[in-house]
């Protein structure tokens, strides 16, 4: 029987990646969607634009996926967990470390299952690169992630406001494949963050990383500046030669100059795919790896104002 789902925020991530994902996916039937302007897809029976009334208002309910800005998502959570239902939680899975931790409490006491998705990690190339890399003593990173803010996210001014996580919010995806490819833990060694002197989350951000074995030419650059052509590449060589590039956001593998796969982003039906097995199985995956990356990134980073930028 297919798991019945809501949806809680019915924004443009909602309407691009959610919605058709559960539409391909048979374990899954589409039955309320809660949305603060009243949006409503054909197939949900039940539309609300309070999420309680939703809770309330549905009791088949099985799931929800909660694809609101971060800073609003741990009380939705908490509430969905207390009403018995388990949770889904679009990236970045909350505004903080500790609300994050308490919404696992919670889910572990209730009985529920709750899934932190990112979604760069469902592409096959980043799983090949993970194996590729296992084992291997890493010499060199260099993460290049920029990208157009008015681009991906026209009008949207919470990504400004403080929590709103700013360059981090795509950042965050580059840092969920470097966390899960590499052979050995990553930290951030330093961060100059760029903010714009109008705005309250940085444009951009050079990042250098250390790695537990010792020091090592791991850097990342992030910029939501940049027009034309995006860029979402990540670069790794190992102390005994080999190269290995992820391109395209993680959906190209090249290694050794030699593209090994090439195959188009399915990263939400694999993400739902994984839900659809957690639910079966009474599980929870809570990956904080790139949550806490982002977190350490602004504890310890340097601010650095920049011009004022308007979209």
């Amino acid at each position: 029987m297919a798991h019945k789902i809501g949806i809680i925020g019915f924004g443009k991530i909602a309407q691009d990646q959610h919605l058709p994902s559960i539409r391909k996916n048979p374990d899954f039937e589409l039955i309320a969607v809660a949305s603060q302007r009243g949006l409503k897809p054909d197939e949900a029976k039940h539309a609300f634009q309070d999420y309680r009334e939703m809770l309330k208002a549905v009791p088949d309910l099985e799931a929800v996926a909660i694809c609101t800005p971060p800073q609003v998502r741990h009380q939705i959570a908490r509430d969905a967990l207390l009403a018995g239902k388990s949770v889904l939680l679009e990236k970045p899975p909350a505004a903080t470390l500790s609300e994050l931790q308490d919404m696992k409490l919670m889910a572990q006491k209730a009985g529920k299952t709750l899934f932190t998705t990112w979604h760069a990690q469902y592409n096959k190339a980043v799983h090949e690169a993970k194996k590729a890399l296992a084992g291997w003593e890493i010499k060199r990173l260099q993460v290049t992630w920029k990208e157009d803010v008015r681009h991906w996210h026209p009008g949207q001014q919470w990504i400004w406001e403080a929590g709103g996580f700013g360059v981090f919010d795509p950042g965050i995806n580059a840092l969920s494949i470097v966390s899960f490819i590499m052979p050995e833990p990553v930290f951030i060694k330093k961060a100059d963050l760029q903010f714009p002197a109008n705005r309250d989350a940085p444009i951009a951000a050079d990042i250098q990383f250390s790695c537990a074995h010792g020091q090592g030419d791991l850097n990342a650059a992030f910029d939501w500046r940049q027009t034309g052509p995006q860029t979402w590449d990540i670069e790794v060589e190992t102390a005994n030669g080999l190269q290995l590039k992820l391109r395209e956001g993680g959906t190209k593998l090249e290694i050794g100059g030699k593209l090994m796969v090439d195959e188009p982003s399915e990263e939400y039906e694999g993400i739902y795919a994984c839900f659809d097995t957690l639910l079966n199985e009474r599980t929870s995956l809570v990956d904080e790896a790139p949550f806490r990356l982002v977190a350490d990134a602004f504890m310890i980073g340097r601010r650095v104002q920049v011009e004022a930028f308007e979209d």
